[in-house]
Parts: structure tokens; sequence; C-alpha cells
């Protein structure tokens, strides 16, 4: 299989690494007194797109929350971090993890809450997708594994699209 070249070369995965940083409120939390899983996803979502617009360089659309894993619950005046970081690109579109995080603020240690992959499309500014003029290169295994991973998610998809789901 060959190569994709791509007009303006590639970046690194620690070119597109956004982090977001939140204090759990009153209105961040659900009847059980834990953070709402919907407002976790609206800081997911979000950080994921400035994750993909880093990349990209313009503007993208989320097209598919494709996994989201809660782990562990957060609560009212935690610290939560937000790691997005792109793992993948494709013509138009690309994956982008992103791992949150509930830190203790006395040591700095971070308990993983969620683990999310989102698929973001490049698009104009009418709203049409556009084809990705950076490529990603790999600094470490683990990049690899995980770009490795996301050609498994998307075989997925495309099976379950297929099958009508």
């Amino acid at each position: 299989m060959a190569e994709t070249t791509y007009p303006k070369g590639n970046k690194t995965v620690s070119d597109s690494l956004t982090e977001s940083i939140k204090s759990i409120r009153y209105e961040d939390i659900n009847g059980a007194n834990r953070l709402f899983g919907g407002r976790l996803m609206e800081w997911i979502d979000e950080t994921a797109g400035i994750a993909a617009r880093r990349h990209c360089g313009g503007n993208v659309t989320t097209a598919c929350v494709d996994q989201l894993t809660f782990k562990h619950p957060a609560y009212l005046n935690d610290v939560v971090v937000i790691v997005a970081a792109v793992t993948h690109i494709g013509h138009t579109s690309m994956e982008v993890r992103v791992d949150s995080y509930a830190e203790d603020v006395h040591t700095g240690e971070r308990r993983l809450i969620n683990v999310a992959y989102l698929t973001e499309v490049y698009v104009d500014d009418d709203g049409t997708p556009i084809p990705i003029e950076y490529g990603l290169t790999f600094e470490t295994d683990e990049e690899r594994r995980e770009n490795d991973d996301a050609l498994k998610r998307i075989i997925f998809r495309k099976t379950r699209a297929a099958e009508g789901f």
C-alpha cells in the first residue's frame, strides 16, 4: 500500500496535544452528587475539537463518538484534566483520543475517569468536508499502536454501518 503524501507535510501527535482543565461546580453535578456525564461529554467534545483544529489548521465538526468509557466518577470541587491528541488521519477526517482525569490538587496525582475516541471532520466555511493537508508522524511506539488501533475501529465502524447499525 502506497504511503499518502500530504500537500503541507506532516505534523506530530504532540503538535495537536491539547489539555483543558475544569473545576467541578454545582451546575456540573447530577442527582447522585457526581459529575454529570453529559457535562463531561461536552468538555471532551470541545477539547477534541481543539486538538483536531490544531492538526488541520481549520474548522472541524464532530462526526462520531466511537467510544466513551466512564471508568470512575468525579465529584464537586474535583479538578478535571482533559487531554486530547490526534491518533489517525484519513482523507477528510481524523480520530482524536481524549483521556479525562480527576486530579488531586494536593499531590498532583491523576485518576483516569474517562477514555473517548472521536472522529472529527475537517470542513470549509460552508461545512463541506475538505481534504486534510497535514499527515501524521509518530514519534513513539504508543503513538503507532494508537494509529493501528484506530484502523481497527474504522473497519469496525464500516462493518456496523453496512449491517445497519
